[in-house]
């Protein structure tokens, strides 16, 4: 198969990357499950390797695919696979107590890696007149062994579907500890009161946003913050970067700079010349430009390095936005 995404599901508008089906409306969790292709189950197989003809334990598992036999990942003695539909199950008591709406779902890395990402009911946050940004929850969770079920603050610019970093990245995911247990559909006064706190978090982020906003930033101010961003070490006294390291540096600005003066939403007053506008220049880079193809752009951004670097783009506007 040519693409790492095999099967997924979105409602009302197609995402920022391109993929999969587009639902009118919004699914229940079991009817996300089936429709994101993910009504399967991830077995364990025990390995054994075969040396001069005697067959040996390597205490290790394949991880299977129970659809198409297919191999996930190696683990060890210790793994035991959370089912797509135990893992999703984490938001029915969301969508019982009125709290959010599943809006995408769907897999990575040939089913190594699957998400689902809601929407709550609260109020966007508006960080300058007309630029809004959405609050949303992804739940992921690996089957190879290289990632646990988590589950986190997604903030999402509106005017540009820019996947932004929560201000308050490793608190916020602290909020999200819901036993898997019968119990759970029930506690839905617990949901709500773990709903506020998210949303005090969103609230949080907003407020640091805003300060993004209020801080204009020079050209020669925003050339030092991409390369920040991007590569920490050519100014904080490495060793010499080389003529190509400065040529990918300087490839990044070229990149970026056009993005800051006409990307989506660049236009907005609050956005325009503001290191907001230049957080948001880097995210939009990050999102739609770097990578292979949008697959890729898809599980860096939610998952691998641009996701790091979208936290960092982030830390370091934080920084010079109090310059």
């Amino acid at each position: 198969m040519a693409h790492a995404v095999e099967a997924m599901l979105s409602v009302g508008t197609t995402p920022w990357h391109g993929l999969g089906h587009v639902l009118p409306d919004a699914p229940s969790v079991e009817d996300a499950i089936r429709l994101a292709g993910l009504d399967w189950e991830a077995q364990l197989h025990r390995q054994y390797i075969r040396v001069e003809g005697v067959e040996k334990d390597t205490d290790s598992y394949a991880v299977v695919r129970s659809t198409d036999k297919s191999v996930l990942g190696i683990v060890g003695p210790t793994f035991q696979p959370l089912q797509n539909r135990d893992a999703f199950k984490w938001f029915q008591p969301w969508l019982d107590a009125g709290e959010a709406t599943l809006e995408t779902a769907g897999s990575l890395k040939h089913g190594r890696r699957v998400w689902i990402l809601a929407k709550m009911f609260r109020s966007n946050m508006e960080i300058v007149p007309g630029d809004e940004v959405a609050k949303y929850i992804l739940l992921s969770n690996g089957h190879d062994g290289t990632m646990a079920v988590r589950a986190g603050l997604t903030p999402v610019r509106v005017v540009c579907a820019n996947t932004l970093a929560a201000a308050h990245h490793d608190g916020g995911s602290k909020l999200f500890r819901v036993r898997h247990t019968s119990k759970t559909v029930a506690a839905l006064d617990e949901i709500r009161e773990i709903a506020n706190l998210a949303d005090a978090r969103f609230e949080a982020s907003k407020d640091q946003y805003r300060s993004l906003a209020r801080k204009g930033v020079r050209t020669e101010d925003l050339k030092a913050y991409i390369t920040k961003v991007f590569k920490p070490q050519v100014l904080q006294g490495g060793p010499a970067t080389g003529e190509e390291q400065e040529d990918e540096c300087k490839r990044l600005v070229d990149n970026i700079i056009p993005l800051f003066e006409g990307g989506m939403g660049s236009s907005l007053p609050g956005v325009r010349g503001t290191v907001w506008g230049a957080y948001n220049a880097v995210v939009e880079y990050l999102q739609y430009t770097r990578g292979r193809n949008a697959e890729n752009r898809l599980d860096s951004m939610w998952f691998g390095q641009n996701a790091t670097l979208n936290q960092r783009a982030l830390q370091e506007g934080l920084k010079l936005a109090v310059g």
